[in-house]
């Protein structure tokens, strides 16, 4: 089974061994990470700043695989990675070009998964891919809106079963989830803060970093809404916004 990190975006330095540290961890020893990004331009320049925070973490063999905006991945540029870092840009351009492939060839081969932003929301079944209005109300500042007006749900990866959205506390995007569950759109989600990574592995969920994760739910009178802190767990399978956590154990 794939294990998938969930990264709310972030570039401080003193967060990356815990945003990559289990990526890494969960691949072996030395790994081939596929570093996947959308080309907008500038992938080279893009992908050496990954390889650099990926080898600050641990020693692993950091490799580009850059998609032209409007083509599809080809999945067979993953066959020698051990792991798979699908990066940030634009959320609906990543959706459009991966959705399909990525998840088909990791049905087949689980290799574990981690994704920065855009990657994070991606991998949900229904993803949350922008927007800033709910029928013309702001719900999240225009900038944030991933050049999408309206809020926007789509299908995404199926690793995760609930919705991602990311930036919480730096974008304000916590709104913009609240809306998608209470809509029906997604049954639940997280809403995660940068520099901060909800790991997923066994059916439960950690968070670790700087920041908090924010658990949306639903119930039949209300939307629910509970915020853990690093070193903090959750189980997935009965998730429970206003459960008490589970603190780590060391």
């Amino acid at each position: 089974m794939t294990t998938v990190q969930l990264i709310g975006g972030g570039r401080t330095p003193a967060a990356f061994p815990a945003l990559y540290g289990p990526l890494l961890a969960a691949a072996g020893a030395d790994p081939v990470v596929a570093c996947v990004l959308i080309d907008e331009g500038e992938a080279a320049a893009q992908f050496a700043e990954w390889a650099e925070r990926l080898r600050a973490v641990a020693p692993c063999r950091p490799v580009p695989v850059a998609v032209r905006i409007g083509d599809t991945l080809d999945a067979a540029a993953l066959d020698t990675a051990d792991a798979v870092l699908v990066c940030g840009g634009l959320t609906p351009a990543y959706q459009a070009a991966l959705t399909v492939p990525l998840r088909a060839y990791l049905a087949r081969r689980p290799i574990p998964y981690a994704g920065f932003s855009a990657g994070a929301a991606i991998a949900a079944r229904r993803a949350v891919v922008g927007g800033w209005l709910a029928d013309g109300v702001p719900l999240c500042p225009e900038e944030t809106g991933e050049d999408l007006e309206e809020l926007e749900v789509r299908d995404g990866l199926g690793l995760v079963d609930f919705a991602v959205d990311v930036h919480a506390a730096q974008w304000g995007t916590l709104p913009r989830l609240i809306e998608a569950v209470a809509r029906g759109a997604a049954e639940r989600g997280v809403a995660i803060d940068e520099d901060t990574v909800l790991s997923i592995a066994d059916g439960r969920a950690e968070v670790r970093g700087l920041g908090r994760v924010h658990l949306v739910g639903r119930t039949a009178d209300a939307v629910t809404l509970c915020s853990y802190r690093a070193g903090e767990r959750f189980p997935l399978g009965v998730g429970s916004p206003g459960a008490a956590p589970a603190p780590a154990h060391s």
